[in-house]
């Protein structure tokens, strides 16, 4: 892969409790002040073509490409803010941090281009370095030079420097043949319906013309552990750490695991300007990128609602007809869309009675399972390495904590007896060495993404162990930071309950539903129910818990929009067919 941090991989976690938000987008104000007039105010006010329940960069994306097709469209956001996950705020005075989501990279470029966002102040940051300290005072630092890259990991294995290469070109070669699978729903394996058949032919026809190493490669990555695909390359533990640190991230896997291998490639196809492997940070964080595209939305006309909890989605004939809000209000239209989770999507916001057994089963045995947490320093400075002296240009992109894949799997070990690591893996970033603007002038903010921190402690609770946790996490960078404690101003502790609290995903669960292979493309969110309908008519579903599932992406919501945009126009066909041969009958009769 073309990107020294090729397999780099960053993702999604918590909330922010007192905290600010960034004043950004009208969408984020100005719309939440609007008056409710009765109770049926979406009936008295306006007529909706589509509601979409959720605000973050899912729901948006949907909304955006609805309106963009003509359809007067609602967003309605439970929340203060717009972009669920996807936040940046204040935690003290000036020091503003990317609360959970923390960067960008499966963002499908069609999505930059279609929904015009560069136009509204779209600026990604490309982070060109991924830093690996070692528990013997060493490290591993990969930048944008391969010359530089090759020298660096021939420090620590001159047969790795060049398998190195080798990997990354294999591994290029599965991510372009997998990459397509991204932009498309999936084909209904269960349909009869001849346009579902000639999806699946192609399908099998697309995998089957594969040289035969790739695709003996994509198998073993999809279905196998990520510490066997990687010791067939590499002998230094330091470069398989960081490697595999991708396999682990939001799902209760340790390097060897099976299934491991799919969340690796999941991430290793992560992406900027072009270029497999390069992950981004968006100017202001994930929260600055959220703002824009409620920016965007809003230019093709829609409505954002912020502070409008929605309770209910309100049904007649087995068809949706609108939503109730928590206070009663009542929003009306043909088309609603849920952005939540399939739990909330399926479980709550609609009586399961009304639903297949089978899938209120499927529903119900989808793992969540989360298993991260975050935590957010602000610091009176940047932290120093001692075999680095008092460089700090190593902190332009990734510090990855996690130097061998049996620290890894260790840390794992902790999360299978239902307690958080002692020893945890951490994907930080000091955003402000990125984006300036995110500290005062000589502070700093460093987020760090914290594996494993399971939703379901054994002997404790996290209202008990959110503080012990920041304990842990703290201590651990000292170890490899010494004097870090010394420069700690404050100190934000985000668990798996807060995430679940906040932001409304079930279980903490980052991605909405666990990267497993059985909760994967045709399986997503559950048999039969992959292509983003739901068995009620004119429901339809949009998160993160659809194909082709999490980080900020936005592939749900533009692919559900797509979706709905198809079923119209396939029911307004009949309805015009109909009028225009009304229009004759009754020209015939004129005449």
């Amino acid at each position: 892969m073309p990107k020294s941090t090729a397999p780099a991989t960053k993702r999604a976690t918590s909330k922010s409790v007192g905290a600010k938000a960034a004043p950004k987008a009208s969408a984020t104000r100005g719309a939440a002040a609007r008056p409710a007039g009765s109770k049926r105010d979406g009936a008295a006010d306006h007529a909706w073509d589509a509601i979409v329940i959720g605000g973050g960069h899912n729901g948006l994306t949907n909304a955006a490409y609805l309106a963009k097709a003509g359809l007067r469209t609602l967003v309605l956001e439970r929340r203060h803010l717009v972009g669920g996950a996807a936040i940046t705020e204040e935690l003290r005075p000036g020091y503003w941090f990317t609360t959970f989501s923390y960067a960008l990279s499966l963002l499908r470029p069609d999505i930059i281009h279609e929904l015009e966002l560069t136009r509204h102040g779209f600026m990604p940051i490309l982070m060109p370095t991924t830093f690996c300290p070692m528990e013997n005072g060493d490290y591993l630092l990969l930048g944008q030079d391969h010359g530089e890259n090759h020298r660096e990991i021939a420090r620590h294995s001159r047969h790795d420097a060049d398998a190195y290469d080798a990997f990354n070109h294999d591994v290029l070669k599965v991510c372009q043949a997998i990459k397509p699978l991204l932009d498309a729903a999936p084909p209904d394996i269960f349909s009869d319906d001849p346009e579902e058949l000639v999806a699946l032919a192609m399908l099998g026809s697309r995998f089957r013309r594969l040289d035969r190493k790739v695709l003996h490669d994509a198998v073993r990555l999809l279905t196998g552990s990520a510490a066997d695909f990687l010791d067939d390359y590499f002998e230094s533990d330091i470069l398989k750490g960081y490697i595999a640190s991708s396999s682990i991230i939001g799902t209760k896997v340790g390097p060897y695991s099976q299934g491991s291998g799919l969340v690796l490639l999941y991430h290793l196809m992560g992406e900027h300007d072009g270029e497999f492997g390069a992950w981004a940070f968006h100017k202001r964080g994930n929260g600055g990128f959220t703002q824009l595209l409620a920016k965007a939305a809003e230019s093709f006309g829609v409505e954002i609602r912020l502070e409008s909890p929605v309770e209910s989605v309100i049904t007649s004939g087995g068809r949706a007809t609108g939503v109730a809000l928590a206070d009663g209000r009542e929003f009306h239209a043909p088309i609603v869309v849920s952005a939540l989770d399939p739990r909330r999507t399926f479980l709550e916001l609609v009586d399961p009675r009304q639903l297949p057994t089978d899938l209120v089963d499927a529903i119900t045995r989808f793992r969540f399972q989360g298993t991260s947490a975050k935590v957010n320093f602000a610091l009176d400075g940047v932290p120093r390495y001692p075999a680095l002296g008092d460089r700090t240009d190593q902190y332009r992109g990734f510090t990855n904590i996690g130097p061998s894949m049996e620290y890894l799997e260790r840390a794992f070990d902790d999360a299978k007896y239902g307690a958080f690591s002692t020893r945890p893996y951490l994907d930080c970033a000091i955003q402000s060495q990125v984006d300036p603007d995110m500290a005062p002038p000589g502070k700093a903010v460093m987020s760090c993404f914290v594996q494993y921190a399971p939703y379901h402690l054994r002997e404790s609770d996290w209202d008990t162990q959110r503080q012990p946790l920041g304990d842990t996490v703290q201590a651990t960078l000292e170890s490899f930071f010494p004097g870090f404690g010394d420069l700690v101003l404050q100190r934000e502790v985000q668990t798996p309950l807060d995430i679940e609290r906040t932001v409304g995903l079930s279980e903490g669960n980052i991605f909405a539903g666990e990267f497993l292979a059985p909760q994967m493309y045709f399986f997503r969110p559950a048999p039969g129910w992959s292509q983003y309908r739901t068995p009620i008519e004119g429901y339809y579903q949009c998160g993160s818990g659809t194909h082709p599932g999490g980080c900020v992406m936005g592939a749900p919501g533009k692919l559900a929009a797509e979706r709905i945009i198809r079923d119209r126009g396939r029911a307004v066909a009949p309805d015009r067919a109909n009028a225009v041969a009304r229009d004759r009958q009754g020209a015939v009769a004129r005449a």
